[in-house]
């Protein structure tokens, strides 16, 4: 080879050396910046993971509103004047009135698997616990009972009671009448009205009046107190006469009938300038039994 040859040779083999090295650099290059891709990638997630924990964390520790331990509701009934029991206990208060009732939480849900089933059957039991029972009692009518139940969701893996109502109301159904024996065939019910004046029994019924005091001289007052109002009316006081005071009359009193004399009081008040009032109160239908008003009023000095 002459040396021409040579020196053609050389160059082609510096030009082969130095693609070469183009190349490794190229592929340097393109290794390092997969790389950093990599390490970008892994930091974005590791910084994804870690704001996902803190949010978690932070949620975590923030407590939840606390649960409602007592809900007060109204209760009525139809007719008013009801004496209401409540899961057995008896309030003291007639209808129209309002009762607070406990709302009760299980204190942890039910172990093992969290599924449908389990969360039906927590919710049905959180359910039972808050039902609550009122029996409403009044003198004539069927005693009655009515249950306030509760709607259960969850909130997370904590219940939340709610009511579809805030009020109990129950609608009351006449006595079936039991014959009585003490009141004449046919006059359990007729009822005294402007209509037909003494057209009961009970107008014909004649009753002995008589009050007394000591001393004598005081003033007598009367009126009709009804806890049936919706048969027959309260009254206001009317003035009789002073003491001693005695007369046979009879019961002609509007709206009234044997059934619903139970439900019926006389009040008699006696007064006079310088003593003390003094008021007793007699049963319509023991009156009509006894055929007898009565009292003697020892007056107290003021």
């Amino acid at each position: 080879m002459n040396d021409k040859n040579k020196v053609e040779a050389a160059n082609q083999g510096g030009a082969m050396e130095a693609d070469t090295i183009s190349k490794n650099g190229r592929s340097l290059k393109s290794h390092k910046s997969k790389r950093n891709n990599r390490l970008k990638q892994l930091a974005l997630r590791t910084a994804s993971m870690v704001f996902i924990a803190v949010t978690m964390l932070s949620c975590a520790s923030q407590k939840l509103p606390p649960s409602p331990s007592t809900k007060t509701i109204s209760v009525n009934s139809e007719p008013p004047g009801a004496k209401v029991i409540v899961n057995g206990k008896t309030i003291n208060e007639t209808t129209p009135c309002t009762v607070t009732i406990p709302l009760t939480y299980e204190s942890r849900p039910p172990t093992g698997q969290w599924t449908p089933t389990g969360q039906d059957e927590y919710m049905q039991k959180i359910a039972e616990m808050n039902q609550t029972k009122f029996i409403f009692i009044k003198d004539g009518y069927v005693q009655g009972e009515e249950v306030y139940k509760p709607n259960i969701s969850l909130k997370g893996m904590r219940p939340v009671i709610n009511y579809s109502v805030d009020g109990v109301f129950h609608s009351f159904k006449k006595q079936t009448y039991i014959e009585d024996p003490t009141i004449r065939a046919g006059e359990a019910t007729n009822m005294v009205t402007r209509d037909n004046p003494g057209g009961t029994a009970l107008e014909r019924t004649i009753i002995r009046w008589n009050f007394d005091s000591d001393p004598r001289g005081c003033r007598i007052f009367w009126r009709v107190v009804s806890s049936v109002p919706d048969q027959v009316k309260n009254t206001n006081e009317l003035y009789l006469t002073t003491t001693p005071y005695e007369e046979t009359r009879s019961f002609n009193i509007l709206g009234l009938t044997y059934e619903n004399s139970r439900d019926v009081v006389i009040e008699i008040k006696l007064t006079r300038p310088g003593y003390f009032d003094q008021v007793k109160r007699y049963n319509v239908r023991q009156a009509i039994d006894q055929m007898e008003i009565s009292g003697f009023f020892d007056m107290v000095k003021q």
